[in-house]
């Protein structure tokens, strides 16, 4: 019997992981303790947010024996909801030594020596208990594998599409309560009540970053979360928040006007408008992620605004727990990596100019198919609205 909140079939959490461990075999590792609570839920079907504060470990050997999930007793009847994984290991937390259950599990599978993958870049993994696990599994070498199981899921199945899909709806549910509920005298935190309700309410799980909104002169804030400052009219407001479902997270971005804007400010958001523009335009299945945000740079050039644009222009968008939603996919300079049809990515064309109290962003989420981009939610490519 399936468990009953299972998000995929069987079949397809062991499609996935046979495709990691033949990956991994290729680069020489025996098999994987895999902490990261995105791929715990990718390949072993466990949904949880608790390894931020409760370390949880999907453990397997690259032979395609069975794999043991490892997670702390007062969670136990959550893999029991969600996950394919049988054979479950639990601790006590504060009196039960997890390093040395997790190293234990993995020695049954073999893996107390040769090289063994885990993500040395997850949230989920912090330097003490990572520290903790390489002693306890000696002469075991430990290597990084946070990109080879991230890279597996940046092309998405059908499945997972329809998913993004519905997480695009709830978000773009939120995006309508904004453009209603927007007006001057109220403040940031009724505005993100108002997103966050109309979400909730349409049926969206919760999301992995908190809603961002700056408005006026808190626009050049980037990631600003809601404050009680009261929006005035001609205010810029910006917006970032996601939709989710089933853990998969579809973002939507957008600059509001609450009230007609000063000229600058209707320039300044021009010029992001046409950054996004030209970046969409360069993206094709094949081309090179640094080839699309040098794309998107050329008008700020033009325009003497280059050094504003302080974002990466796009990141990959799917699975995610707190503390974040990004995939390893990066869409800028310096990244050497290939966009493909099946990928989802954010895009965000973003202005900063602190002295002028002016910040702009605006993007959504979009998947590239085999015949183009296709946005899924977001302001996109829009002329300013002044609500």
């Amino acid at each position: 019997m399936s468990p009953p909140y299972a998000a995929f079939p069987d079949s397809e959490h062991r499609g996935r992981m046979t495709r990691a461990c033949a990956i991994m075999r290729r680069k020489g590792l025996t098999g994987c303790v895999s902490m990261a609570p995105e791929h715990l839920y990718y390949f072993g079907g466990y949904d949880s947010w608790v390894s931020v504060n409760s370390p949880q470990a999907l453990i397997f050997a690259t032979d395609g024996s069975p794999a043991t999930l490892v997670v702390r007793d007062v969670d136990l009847a959550l893999p029991r909801e969600t996950s394919w994984v049988s054979d479950i290991r639990t601790y006590h937390l504060l009196s039960d030594d997890i390093p040395a259950l997790i190293a234990s599990v993995a020695r049954e599978k073999g893996l107390g020596s040769g090289r063994v993958g885990i993500e040395m870049q997850s949230y989920a993994l912090p330097f003490a208990l990572g520290a903790a696990i390489r002693e306890a599994l000696a002469p075991a070498h430990l290597v990084d594998a946070t990109d080879l199981l991230g890279a597996a899921r940046l092309l998405k199945s059908p499945r997972e599409m329809d998913y993004l899909r519905q997480a695009a709806r709830y978000a773009q549910a939120g995006l309508d309560a904004a453009r209603h509920a927007l007006r001057p005298g109220m403040t940031e935190i009724a505005l993100a009540a108002a997103v966050e309700g109309a979400m909730r309410g349409a049926g969206s799980d919760y999301w992995s970053i908190p809603t961002e909104l700056a408005s006026g002169p808190r626009t050049p804030g980037g990631h600003a979360t809601p404050r009680e400052r009261v929006i005035e009219s001609g205010d810029l407001v910006h917006l970032e928040f996601a939709g989710v479902h089933r853990r998969y997270h579809a973002t939507a971005i957008h600059t509001l006007a609450a009230g007609e804007p000063t000229p600058r400010a209707r320039d300044v958001y021009d010029f992001a408008r046409a950054s996004l523009a030209a970046g969409i335009a360069a993206i094709r299945p094949g081309v090179p992620v640094a080839v699309v945000e040098e794309a998107s740079l050329e008008p700020l050039r033009r325009a003497g605004l280059e050094g504003a644009a302080v974002m990466r222009f796009g990141y990959g968008i799917g699975i995610a727990y707190p503390p974040i939603w990004l995939e390893p996919l990066q869409i800028s300079r310096g990244v050497d990596q290939r966009l493909e049809p099946g990928m989802v990515f954010v895009l965000h064309a973003y202005l900063q100019l602190p002295d002028e109290g002016l910040g702009v962003i605006q993007g959504g989420t979009y998947m590239l198919g085999q015949d183009g981009i296709e946005m899924l939610v977001g302001g996109g490519d829009v002329a300013l609205e002044v609500v």
